[in-house]
């Protein structure tokens, strides 16, 4: 019933709402100053002229005195404590015509006429108010039954959100919860405020399903502490964009997310220095490699905001390029901004069409985030794994050595560190060939960026747990004790931009991330905060289980960011330098040979010396080696295949 009065009400015309809501505030009045003239013992029969006047003049005044205070443009389902102060202040207009026009028409005496306005104005304001809110209670009321929810913030972004969610046929809020005593006990927008020490007995007693987070602004570690108090609560929670996402339009208050893992870890993102951003970027002639990538086209996305002239997206996936190409075109339409944008399919193991691109288009500052990183990927595919991220390092750095470009900027891996896997040990190859040749001797500033795994990035774990529990289970952990390091997207396209600045040859830099997380742990919260229980011996009844794999291949319980201890500061307090041993360029040039070689012929076994060689700490987890090609390799080598020689006649 409830719900056809809110269908029948929201269905009318604005134009005829309006109308309506202004007949209905004239009867009002007119009853309010009746009730006052009853209440004064001023006789309303027979009706006299000055009478018939005073219900004229307040009638005709009723509907300007209100527009002028926009109450005709408020929507009644999203009405609060404004509505109130605008009722207060039309009715007073109206309050005080009412009484000098009883004065004029001698109806009363002046004292008599204040009367009559005071009390009016109270009737009035009583009448217009509480229908409103009655409206509006009808209204939440035929909504309520959809899905019971708290907002946790009861300030402005709390207050609008439950506006926006009132209209809602899925949502019903009935509760804020706010950390400010000045608050608790109260009404904001008709819903009371209560404290997060209740919450636990209100989720029950209100039937409360879900817990919107409407705090954009508050810190990332206030925003742990929060959701480490409503795990226990089995309740799904939400929270609305973060303030910087709202202020730049990228976000609107009512998109509601699943609360996102950068929450749970609570580590602050490490604020960039402004002046290190641009330095390499403003005015120049940018190339970023793997443009399509996580890390590439965030670097992109930063770049035409930092004022470079011209942007080369040099990318091997024709769908990555014109996704990422077509982004960034929409960006630059929407803000106006003056940069030049190519779009360019190409491999970094094709030496001639870097030399081409390179030295075509003037390039001056290169960020190579083109790479294989998935681990078990790469150990299935070594020779592919080598040529990509080592051979296609080396071609890109001496195509930017030949053709003068001043910063080479490489995306690296803790990875790189100790490794255990084809993929760090050739991220850490390219390390040295980049320090090798500053040893050569070149005009190009190359320096490295090393950081653990990125927040949302393609393949990494949080995506694929968020799939695993929105299919009820299990959730996949490699190994309970297993550790890494974590930071987000836009946090490691900044690191890397401001490294380049920093460089002078050869340097690793590393950021400072804190402490590091277990991976089983962070499983587990995810699934508690999205209104879900961990089924384990404890609860063997719960919704979500986790399932231990064991490690994958070249995989390792943890991960590091620095080889040795020599560390040093730079231009910005988290960001470290590293001095670590290199070698001469004579035997990375051998070794990158060898390995060119190996990789075309598919020959693991020289491939893992040659790395066992030169790269510090590589002790691979397997003895045998993993590659599919090479496990699947002849027993013995075909006849060599002799081509028939065609005649010229």
């Amino acid at each position: 019933m409830l719900e056809t009065i809110r269908s029948r009400l929201i269905q009318i015309p604005v134009g005829l709402k309006r109308t309506i809501i202004a007949s209905c505030d004239v009867l009002l009045v007119l009853l309010a100053l009746c009730a006052t003239l009853f209440i004064l013992d001023h006789p309303l029969w027979p009706a006299s002229d000055a009478l018939l006047i005073l219900f004229g003049i307040t009638a005709a005044l009723t509907v300007p005195a209100l527009s002028a205070q926009r109450l005709y443009k408020a929507i009644i389902r999203f009405i609060g404590a404004e509505m109130h102060a605008k009722v207060l202040r039309g009715v007073a207009v109206i309050a005080l015509c009412v009484a000098a026009t009883a004065f004029l028409l001698q109806f009363t005496n002046s004292r008599s006429s204040l009367v009559i306005g005071l009390v009016f104005w109270t009737f009035a304001s009583y009448l217009l108010g509480g229908v409103r809110v009655l409206m509006r209670a009808l209204i939440s009321e035929a909504n309520g039954s959809g899905e019971r929810v708290a907002i946790y913030g009861a300030g402005e972004a709390g207050r609008r959100l439950a506006a926006a969610v009132a209209n809602s046929h899925e949502l019903h809020p009935v509760l804020f919860v706010d950390d400010d005593p000045k608050l608790q006990g109260r009404l904001v927008a008709g819903i009371p405020v209560t404290d997060a020490a209740g919450l636990v007995e209100l989720i029950a007693k209100e039937r409360i399903q879900r817990i919107l987070l409407a705090l954009p602004s508050t810190s990332r570690h206030r925003r742990q502490q929060i959701l480490m108090a409503l795990e226990p609560l089995a309740v799904q929670v939400q929270t609305v964009p973060d303030i910087g996402d709202l202020v730049t339009g990228k976000a609107r208050l009512d998109e509601l997310r699943d609360v996102g893992v950068a929450d749970i870890l609570g580590r602050d993102p490490v604020a960039p220095v402004a002046r290190l951003l641009d330095a390499c970027i403003r005015g120049k002639c940018v190339m970023v490699t793997g443009a399509g990538g996580s890390i590439g086209s965030e670097l992109c996305r930063q770049i035409i905001e930092l004022g470079s002239t011209r942007l080369v997206l040099f990318e091997v996936s024709e769908l990555a390029l014109y996704q990422i190409e077509r982004e960034l075109r929409e960006r630059i339409r929407e803000h106006r901004l003056e940069v030049e944008l190519i779009a360019l399919l190409g491999s970094v193991n094709n030496r001639g069409r870097l030399r081409q691109v390179v030295q075509g288009f003037g390039v001056q500052t290169i960020y190579h985030a083109a790479a294989y990183k998935h681990v078990p990927i790469v150990e299935f595919n070594m020779a592919e794994g080598v040529r990509n991220n080592v051979i296609g390092t080396w071609h890109a750095a001496e195509a930017a050595a030949e053709a003068g470009v001043e910063n080479f900027v490489l995306v690296s891996t803790d990875k790189a560190v100790r490794p255990t896997n084809v993929m760090g040990a050739t991220k850490r190859v390219a390390e040295l060939v980049l320090q090798g040749m500053t040893r050569r001797g070149t005009h190009t500033r190359f320096c490295m960026v090393r950081f653990g795994n990125v927040l949302e990035s393609s393949g990494s774990v949080v995506p694929l747990f968020r799939e695993q529990i929105r299919r009820g289970g299990p959730v996949t952990v490699t190994d309970p004790d297993v550790i890494r390091y974590f930071m987000t997207i836009p946090e490691a396209a900044q690191l890397v931009l401001q490294a380049g600045a920093m460089g002078q040859g050869g340097e690793v830099f590393v950021l400072d991330m804190g402490e590091p997380v277990r991976i089983a742990e962070l499983a587990r919260r995810m699934i508690q905060l999205m209104g879900l229980t961990v089924r384990d011996r404890d609860c063997p009844d719960g919704d979500i289980a986790i399932r231990f794999t064991g490690l994958r291949p070249g995989e390792k319980l943890y991960e590091e960011l620095l080889i040795g201890g020599d560390v040093g500061a730079t231009d910005h307090p988290k960001i470290l330098c590293a001095h670590e041993g290199n070698l001469p360029w004579p035997r990375i040039q051998d070794a990158l040979n060898t390995l060119m070689v190996a990789a075309d012929d598919g020959d693991c076994d020289a491939i893992r010396r040659v790395l066992l060689d030169i790269v510090q700490g590589y002790q691979p987890i397997d003895r045998q080696i993993a590659d599919l090609s090479w496990q699947h390799r002849p027993a013995v080598s075909p006849e060599p295949v002799v081509e028939a020689k065609i005649g010229v006649a």
